[in-house]
């Protein structure tokens, strides 16, 4: 699904909605969530799943060409737990 495609169904839902307000609906709801990930909080939606950022730690990589060693620098990444129900729903 592209945001598109998701513009599109908030529009089908809200029937007097015009496509410019569905994209900002998206928009300031994407920009919430950004913000508070960069912030480090957590985002639950329930019936949906949790994302929550998660650091990692420095480690050694290797470059596949040439197998040299190199050093790869501590970053956060975004873990996203989806809930039960999304996890029914995809099963059966």
């Amino acid at each position: 699904m592209k945001r598109s495609d998701i513009i599109r169904t908030i529009q089908v839902q809200f029937k007097r909605m015009r496509l410019r307000d569905a994209a900002a609906v998206l928009d300031v709801v994407s920009d919430a969530m950004i913000e508070t990930i960069a912030a480090g909080n957590r985002i639950e939606i329930r019936g949906f799943g949790t994302f929550q950022p998660r650091p990692r730690a420095t480690k050694v990589g290797y470059n596949p060409v040439t197998g040299q060693p190199m050093h790869l620098p501590a970053n956060t990444t975004i873990l996203f737990k989806p809930s039960r129900e999304l996890i029914k729903k995809m099963n059966g």
